[in-house]
């Protein structure tokens, strides 16, 4: 019989003083170990991050010396969650953006698909700033080419439950960007190995004390050099990504 399912949060942090006690409270109401990662932050996150730690008996910190990205950040959590024993690690952002309150939904989905990566797709409301949401959208199609599929909805949500094991093994299999590139190339080559995906609607706000670190021309090149990058790798796995296209296309 295989083991049951042991999870924890994750939760990278750069900066996000203002939301983050409410998120490590509501998280501790579930019950559920957290691992935090401060990724370089200010001295006055730092010191509501040592606060927290000692209010929160299930709170387990690392800390970057210098702001390494928050890509960086969420392989440091899955390194040393693997290490304590996890199987599967939920990705929230500590900015306010997600809805803590479908972590139950998205556990539920991993007790029946233990072995997938389950990716929130959001669903916004009018917090959302317009640049943001058009600019996703060539992101998509890029995704979308690089994949020869439109299956994956949305690359670039950071609510995701990732199964432990099979995600630090892609991560050390080669390179995977430690910044804003993270999520979309991280989904892409998880697609690429064939492995099973699910994919879940969430709703995601941009409160209004919210901090982004979205950084609009660096990000959006960083990004833009991703999806190349991705591009020549397609090439060289195009003929098995159309195996497994028409092969599909044959079952169904």
């Amino acid at each position: 019989m295989a083991a049951l399912p042991n999870p924890c949060v994750i939760v990278p942090v750069y900066n996000h003083s203002a939301c983050l006690r409410q998120l490590i409270d509501c998280l501790s109401g579930m019950q559920l170990p957290v691992i935090l990662v401060d990724d370089g932050s200010h001295q006055a996150c730092k010191q509501v991050i040592s606060e927290l730690a000692e209010e929160f008996s299930g709170l387990t910190l690392a800390a970057h010396e210098k702001n390494a990205g928050k890509g960086a950040a969420v392989k440091t959590a899955l390194r040393l969650a693997e290490q304590a024993g996890y199987s599967h690690a939920i990705q929230v952002d500590a900015d306010g953006q997600h809805n803590l309150n479908d972590i139950p939904r998205f556990l539920q989905a991993m007790h029946q698909k233990p072995e997938a990566l389950i990716t929130g797709y959001p669903v916004y409301d009018n917090s959302i700033p317009k640049h943001r949401y058009y600019g996703r959208y060539a992101s998509h199609i890029w995704v979308w080419i690089n994949t020869l599929s439109t299956e994956i909805v949305d690359s670039m949500c950071g609510f995701r439950v990732y199964p432990i094991k099979s995600s630090n093994r892609l991560l050390h299999s080669g390179a995977v960007g430690d910044r804003m590139d993270f999520d979309g190339e991280f989904v892409v080559r998880w697609f690429w190995r064939g492995w099973p995906l699910l994919q879940l609607e969430t709703r995601v706000v941009y409160p209004d004390n919210g901090v982004s670190h979205f950084r609009l021309f660096n990000d959006n090149v960083l990004i833009s050099w991703m999806h190349a990058r991705l591009f020549f790798g397609m090439l060289c796995r195009l003929p098995m990504l159309l195996f497994r296209k028409f092969r599909c296309r044959r079952v169904n």
